[in-house]
């Protein structure tokens, strides 16, 4: 199986319009049937005044076909600890997703430093 309970995903919605809000979901598989997944873990929501992505504090349960093409999904190491992951900017890299403690995700969609 490609995807299966335990592992941990960095989930970026594609967007289907520049108005489009841009979400990003970080979380544990909980159940999964093929590509279906449930997953829970938190929301992180792009501020369109300030630029930055929020991580909404309460923890969410989500249902996702992992396969479908408006995601894009990244496996993530199992020692991350996803309470502790928020999004930063590094200056030689840009937008991350980090746990500050080694665990970097570079999530810039639009090329570095985006």
């Amino acid at each position: 199986m490609v995807i299966e309970k335990g592992n941990k995903v960095h989930v970026i919605y594609r967007a289907l319009y520049d108005s489009s809000t841009r979400r990003h979901f970080l979380g544990e598989v909980v159940a999964a049937e093929g590509a279906l997944c449930r997953l829970e873990g938190y929301v992180f929501v792009l501020d369109p005044e300030s630029d930055l992505y929020k991580k909404k504090p309460e923890k969410r349960i989500t249902i996702i076909d992992l396969a479908e093409s408006g995601y894009i999904v990244n496996v993530l190491d199992q020692n991350v600890v996803l309470a502790d992951v928020a999004y930063k900017y590094l200056e030689d890299i840009g937008r991350v997703a980090t746990d500050g403690k080694g665990f970097i995700l570079d999530i810039n969609e639009f090329g570095p430093k985006s």
